[in-house]
Formats: C-alpha cells, sequence, structure tokens
C-alpha cells in the first residue's frame, strides 16, 4: 500500500498542534490568576495568596516548560513538510512570528526567572510587576500566532505575483477580518480552562479537608469569574460564528450538516452526515432555529455544502461533530457555574460533595473543548492552507514522500509522549504535595513539631498577637527554625 505524504502531513501537523495548543490555552488563564493571587498578597500582605501563588507558579512552570519545548516542532515542520506554503508565505509569516518571539516569548523568558526565583531576591512590588509581564506576555503571544493564522482563513493586506504573497498593508493584514473574534473567543478560552482546573483542583483538596480555607478562597475567587466568563463565550462566539458566515460559508455549513442552500434552516440536533451520497442519515433537529442562531431572522439563508464542489468540501463528520462537542461543553460550563451560584447560600459550594466532584471531573472538559472548537476551525478550512487560494496539496514539500512522513509522525508521537509523561509525573507531585505549610514557630511548650504548623492542623486556639509572639521567638532561633 501506497503511504500518502500529504495525509500523513496533516495527521502529523494535527497531532502537533493540539497537543502544543493544551499548554498555553491553560497557561495563559493561570498566568492571570497567579497575578491575581500577586496583586492581593501585594496590597493585603495576606500570607494565603502567597501560599497559593507558590503552589499555582510550580504548576505553571512545568506547563510552561512543556509548551515551549512541544511547540519548538512545529517551526521545523513548515520547512520539512510544507515548503512551498513556507516558501509561498514567508514575506508575511516570517516577520509575525519574529514578533511574538521578540516582543512576548523574550518577555515571557525574562520576567518568568524572577517569578520563579526572585520572591526573596526582589521588592514585593517586583514580584508582582513580574507577574503582570508573565501574563500580558502570554496574550501578546497568542496576539500574533492567531493573526498568523488568522490570516490564513482570512487573507487580507497582500497580493500575489509568481506564487508568492507579498504584503501590501501590514495593518490590513494583520487586523484581518477574522482576528479580533478569534482573538477574545481563544482570550476566554483561556480563562475558562485555567479557572475550571484551579476550580477542579481546589475541589480535590477540599473533598479530602487539605487547607480546606486557602481553597475555598481559590474556589471561590474561580467561580466568580467563571459565572460571567462562561456566559460571555457564548456571546463572544456567536459573533465569531457570524464572522465565520460572512468569512467561511463551506465552515459553517459543514458545522451545520447543510448540503443545500436554504432558508429556514433546522439546527441539527442528531445526524449522520454522509459526503459520499451529500446527505445526512438519522436526522434529528428543531426547525429554522440554525437560520435564527446564524442570521437572526427565522427565514434567513443558510449556504449549502453543494455550491462547492465535493473534491472543495471540508470533511464534513469530523467538522459537524466537533462543532456539537465544543457547544455542548459550553453549555455545560454555563449550567456548572449557575449551579454554583445556587450554592452559594451558606457557602454550600465548598462542602457539597457531589457538587466538588463535578468541579473535579469538568477541569479535563476545558482542553476537549478547546481541541473540538481548533479541529472546527482547521478541518473545517479544508482543503485550503491559505483560504481559497493555496490548498493543502500545493503546499505540500514536492520532495517529501510517505515514508519519510510516516517516520517523523511515529518519531514525534514517541518523543510526545516521553515529555507528556515526564511532565504528567512531576505535575502529580506538585499536587500531591500541596500548598506549602505556614510556619507558626514552636508550640506551646517550646518544642519543635515535626512538621510546619497550619491553623487547620495546631490543637490549640490562640489569637493573631499570641501567634505573633511564637513567631518571634521562632525565629530568634534560628538553628532550630533551619532544621525544620
Amino acid at each position: 500500500m501506497e503511504l500518502d505524504p500529504l495525509l500523513l502531513s496533516r495527521i502529523q501537523f494535527a497531532f502537533v498542534v493540539s497537543f502544543h495548543a493544551i499548554f498555553p490555552v491553560f497557561t495563559i488563564g493561570l498566568a492571570s490568576f497567579i497575578a491575581c493571587l500577586e496583586g492581593l498578597h501585594y496590597k493585603t500582605g495576606n500570607k494565603d495568596w502567597e501560599r497559593l501563588s507558590k503552589f499555582w507558579i510550580q504548576v505553571f512552570a512545568v506547563v510552561f516548560g512543556m509548551g515551549v519545548v512541544s511547540g519548538i516542532v512545529m517551526a521545523f515542520q513548515f520547512g520539512t513538510n510544507w515548503s512551498n506554503f513556507s516558501y509561498a508565505a514567508a514575506n508575511f509569516l516570517g516577520p509575525v512570528l519574529s514578533y511574538e518571539v521578540v516582543t512576548a516569548f523574550f518577555l515571557e523568558a525574562a520576567f518568568l526567572g524572577v517569578l520563579l526565583f526572585g520572591r526573596d531576591k526582589v521588592p514585593q512590588g517586583i514580584h508582582f510587576f513580574s507577574a503582570c509581564m508573565v501574563a500580558i506576555g502570554t496574550f501578546i503571544s497568542s496576539f500574533w500566532i492567531l493573526s498568523a493564522n488568522s490570516w490564513m482563513h482570512t487573507p487580507q493586506g497582500v497580493e500575489v505575483r509568481d506564487g508568492l504573497y507579498y504584503v501590501l498593508s501590514w495593518s490590513d493584514a494583520i487586523f484581518n477580518p477574522s482576528l479580533a473574534p478569534r482573538f477574545f473567543h481563544m482570550g476566554l478560552a483561556s480563562f475558562l480552562t485555567g479557572g475550571f482546573v484551579v476550580a477542579g483542583v481546589s475541589a480535590w483538596y477540599l473533598l479530602r479537608k487539605r487547607d480546606v480555607e486557602l481553597h475555598r478562597k481559590a474556589l471561590s475567587m474561580t467561580l466568580w469569574l467563571l459565572l460571567f466568563i462562561a456566559p460571555a463565550q457564548v456571546l463572544v462566539g456567536d459573533i465569531h460564528g457570524l464572522n465565520t458566515l460572512e468569512h467561511q460559508p463551506m465552515k459553517v455549513a459543514a458545522m451545520e450538516g447543510n448540503w443545500e442552500t436554504r432558508e429556514g434552516a433546522p439546527l441539527i440536533l442528531f445526524a449522520l452526515p454522509d459526503q459520499e451520497n451529500q446527505t445526512n442519515r438519522f436526522e434529528v433537529g428543531i426547525p429554522k432555529l440554525a437560520s435564527f442562531i446564524l442570521t437572526h431572522d427565522w427565514d434567513g439563508e443558510i449556504p449549502g455544502l453543494n455550491e462547492v464542489a465535493p473534491d472543495e468540501q471540508p470533511p464534513v463528520a469530523i467538522v459537524f461533530w466537533a462543532f456539537r462537542i465544543m457547544v455542548a461543553i459550553g453549555m455545560l460550563m454555563v449550567l456548572v457555574v449557575i449551579i454554583g451560584l445556587v450554592l452559594r447560600r451558606k457557602q454550600a459550594y465548598a462542602n457539597t460533595k457531589w457538587y466538588l466532584n463535578t468541579l473535579r471531573l469538568m477541569a479535563v472538559t476545558p482542553f476537549i473543548a478547546v481541541l473540538a472548537g481548533w479541529f472546527v476551525t482547521e478541518i473545517g478550512r479544508a482543503p485550503w492552507l491559505i483560504y481559497e487560494q493555496l490548498s493543502h496539496a500545493d503546499g505540500l514539500t514536492p520532495s517529501l514522500t510517505g515514508g519519510m512522513a510516516l517516520f517523523t509522525l511515529i518519531g514525534y508521537i514517541t518523543v510526545y509522549a516521553m515529555i507528556f509523561s515526564a511532565g504528567l509525573y512531576y505535575l502529580m507531585r506538585v499536587l500531591r504535595t500541596g500548598v506549602e505549610q505556614p510556619n507558626y514557630g514552636y508550640d506551646k511548650s517550646g518544642k519543635r513539631p515535626k512538621r510546619p504548623l497550619s491553623i487547620a492542623d495546631a490543637d490549640w486556639e490562640e489569637d493573631d498577637a499570641e501567634r505573633s509572639k511564637w513567631n518571634t521567638t521562632a525565629q530568634d532561633k534560628s538553628d532550630d527554625q533551619g532544621a525544620r
């Protein structure tokens, strides 16, 4: 059987991008959460915020490292598997990707070192500033990456001469028509991912009665955030859908499973798209609802896939079901945060076991939703690399063979499995260790405790002034405290 280098190259790039995407979408949201914790600590002096920040910085460092390592490979693929595309689009993509490195990656790398190692070496305000710079850097990075990717979906500001793209207007090319909705959509997705992971981890600790007050605070913060972000994502998703309908109608047709252009198109809840026969099997839908959602008119016209030749249609089944998975998870997120609001009465959200277990499971769903959305976006563009201008086949490296593509695909899968295993191992170590325990010095008898005491572990009750006196005593006994 002859191996198809085009199919294998597409699978390889999809695997690498999908594996890489789950890390930045988490770290972008988590970096903002850490900056918030550092700001609260700087303003109030409350050590609880510092302890939470230290814990989540450890998580951030591991995930950030995994993202960097997994992302390096993507640049090589442009040259090895998609050289025709790289050569054609280099005048735009080369500078844009360089801007991402200069303005974002260097910023993140410089201030991440201060964030990780400078807590006791720089003033507290500088440490807070570093956290803010890391958070801002993640958004700058996502802006340039999404600008480059959005240009491939809605190319503007360029002209093609002798097969090469020349930039006529940098502002039109960078701020292309699909950038704004996609940037805000991904930004909110990052907050949702970071928020649900923090909520899930906090719920896990609450179920195990570990640092209850601390993780209750973290859970409360994230549930308030998610209460606003989850519905906002639905609104931005609608705007994004209208933008896609305008600029990439065939993608929307695949998302809706709509084969014929028609007015008053139904919203199809379930179907098995049959691309060979250009129809849906076992279709179940709600009349006219798709037209209303996409055009805000019950009798609005929705384009059909039959407007283009079958070889110019995207793989409908994948796009159709990936879109429904993404939407279903989004609706589930809204439901979960509304339930959390209801349970806020008498602080029930932090001690209701079934709800805490639900939050634990929900920690995984944002990653699934992001991947599903990415499949809709990228597979829905097929068969185009640059929409309606350069196809996948024309962008492929001419000398690439199926065997070469298969060899590198297996290599990437193997290496990434090792990266993921190592990263997961260290993440689990961080989670098992938990939040750093505060040091309250010596117990009442003056003896050194076997481990640092926390408020929850203390078997006596003292006011803050008394505890402060013990801390002062403990600081004077520096050799014994060091042995702790």
